[in-house]
């Protein structure tokens, strides 16, 4: 069974960073593509980022590209989320999720409809 666990949001203050982490378990991180998304309530859920360790795709959304990066460590079949001068407007939950379709994660665009998905975390930026 594929399971998705996020970690690491929290509330910061503007200016700040975090480090989100997806531990999965249940598939082999090489043969997926893992994806970052966001949603504030009322909002449509948004990409951030993907990684596709497989074929070493990545992307990053240009909303955040200049303060966010993505990393993934293959031996702990773990990826990361590094956010880099939090703005308040990245406020939102953030999930990650995996495809067994590597095509899913493009180097400019991540597609949304991701097969698992993890619980979510929230993270709060505060003035």
């Amino acid at each position: 069974e594929v399971q998705l666990v996020e970690s690491g949001g929290g509330l910061v203050q503007a200016g700040g960073s975090l480090r989100l982490s997806c531990a999965g378990s249940g598939f082999t991180f090489d043969d997926y593509a893992i994806g970052w998304f966001r949603q504030v309530p009322g909002k449509e859920r948004e990409g951030v980022s993907c990684i596709s360790a497989g074929d070493g795709t990545t992307y990053v959304a240009d909303s955040v590209k200049d303060r966010f990066t993505t990393s993934s460590d293959t031996a702990k079949n773990t990826v990361y989320l590094h956010m880099n001068n939090l703005k308040i407007e990245d406020t939102a939950v953030y999930y990650c999720a995996a495809s067994i379709l590597w095509s899913y994660c493009e180097e400019k665009y991540v597609h949304p409809d991701f097969d698992y998905w993890g619980q979510g975390t929230q993270v709060t930026v505060s003035s």
